[in-house]
């Protein structure tokens, strides 16, 4: 009778803790403008984790990129109730004040794409997930300084974000250039930054390679460096995938593409969040474990190629190099899982 009743008991707890992952409700905050097609793929991973995991999660981003308005959206967040956030890290000083006060309500926040693990645990969240700005940019510098690059223009489209210029810092000391220098505030309107980009190279006819910082300054770039009839005589790269630049890559103007794996940056957030809430454990390092182990997500990073590295301060979706030689396996999925 008391193993039929420990039985029962046993049941009674799953059935209460899937239930409690069912119900769980997240929101994740992040500071894109809706033009960023980044961000679609960051989607499609969120989504993916919702029917995975059976919860539902609210996408919330302020349309043009405002962080004033990044801030409201996460004050609302925090006056919701949700069982869990996800938030970028846009400016640390921006996003402290709100993100400290959902922490202290007791809701546990997860970063992830922007910002760094330091600056994660200074806010009090559970951990970071996203791609290391500075080495990324550092490794992207060094391919270009072993192809005899010393000089670059940095085709920043989101100054917006601190984090942002630690691309260019890390390309810049891998070639040893400034990067102050080297860095131009190009604007998200693609007019705008393929005009920008024309005049600058025109003024400056000894640079010898283009850094875009995401395919919103990448595409109109590459139209200035047509223009200019540099096609094939610079060194361009980029970060981050669409299937314009995957084009590129192939046809050889653009060497690589510096990638991050956003979809792995909207996938785990949510996965970890609702294992937590599920498990009705914080202990992200077995959190992270269940997740490695989970046949689902297993399936998705073979499906589409995706390596996360997992480790004590969080998880490092990048930087990975797609190149003329590995192209054509991710070039069906960008844009939506790549």
């Amino acid at each position: 009778m008391r193993r039929v009743a420990r039985s029962i008991a046993a049941v009674a707890v799953l059935a209460f803790s899937l239930h409690a992952a069912a119900d769980a409700r997240f929101v994740v905050v992040t500071h894109a403008p809706d033009a960023d097609p980044f961000w679609n793929v960051v989607k499609s991973g969120i989504r993916d984790a919702e029917k995975d995991f059976g919860v539902s999660a609210d996408y919330r981003n302020p349309p043009n990129g405002d962080l004033a308005d990044m801030t409201r959206l996460l004050e609302q967040a925090g006056a919701r109730h949700y069982d869990g956030v996800a938030t970028t890290i846009a400016d640390l000083d921006v996003v402290a004040r709100p993100v400290k006060a959902i922490v202290a309500r007791g809701v546990p926040v997860i970063t992830f794409n922007s910002g760094t693990a330091k600056q994660s645990e200074s806010l009090g969240a559970l951990m970071h997930i996203g791609q290391p700005e500075y080495e990324a940019g550092k490794e992207a510098g060094q391919r270009a300084k072993a192809a005899g690059v010393k000089s670059f223009l940095c085709v920043n489209n989101n100054v917006t974000n601190p984090e942002s210029f630690e691309r260019c810092r890390g390309f810049a000391e891998a070639i040893g250039a400034d990067f102050k220098k080297a860095t131009l505030d190009s604007g998200n309107d693609p007019i705008e930054v393929e005009n920008k980009v024309f005049a600058t190279l025109h003024e400056r006819p000894g640079t010898q390679a283009v850094l875009a910082l995401g395919p919103t300054s990448a595409a109109p770039a590459l139209r200035a460096v047509q223009k200019l009839r540099l096609t094939g005589k610079i060194y361009f790269a980029t970060f981050d995938l669409t299937p314009e630049v995957d084009q590129a890559i192939q046809a050889g103007t653009v060497a690589f593409a510096i990638d991050q794996q956003p979809y792995l940056q909207g996938y785990i957030p949510i996965a970890l969040l609702a294992i937590m809430k599920r498990d009705n454990n914080r202990d992200v390092s077995k959190a992270c474990a269940t997740l490695a182990a989970d046949p689902k997500f297993k399936g998705h990073l073979e499906t589409y190629g995706l390596t996360p590295h997992f480790g004590p301060a969080g998880v490092d979706t990048g930087p990975g190099f797609v190149t003329r030689e590995n192209v054509r396996t991710v070039e069906k999925y960008a844009g939506q899982y790549r």
